[in-house]
């Protein structure tokens, strides 16, 4: 399964908003689309977030619902660890 780093930049003065969606509805992801771990800036300003899938297809469904609070970077990082590297 290909990993993806989804670096999110929240917009001006969304974050209760940001927050009140993820506490009533959770990340709203489709499935096929995992969550993995996620980090945190300082300021909280931006949102780092390790996702998997086979399907990249999938993310578009889920930035759908997020777009009007948050501009989203996805970037493949590579397969799921534990799989044979070509190095």
């Amino acid at each position: 399964m290909t990993q993806y780093m989804v670096i999110e930049t929240f917009f001006e003065n969304c974050m209760k908003t940001i927050y009140e969606r993820f506490h009533d509805n959770g990340r709203m992801l489709p499935e096929g689309l995992n969550y993995l771990d996620s980090w945190l800036t300082k300021d909280g300003a931006r949102c780092f977030q390790l996702m998997e899938t086979e399907r990249y297809e999938l993310f578009q469904e889920w930035t759908e619902k997020w777009d009007d609070l948050t501009h989203f970077e996805i970037i493949e990082v590579g397969e799921k660890p534990g799989k044979a590297s070509n190095i």
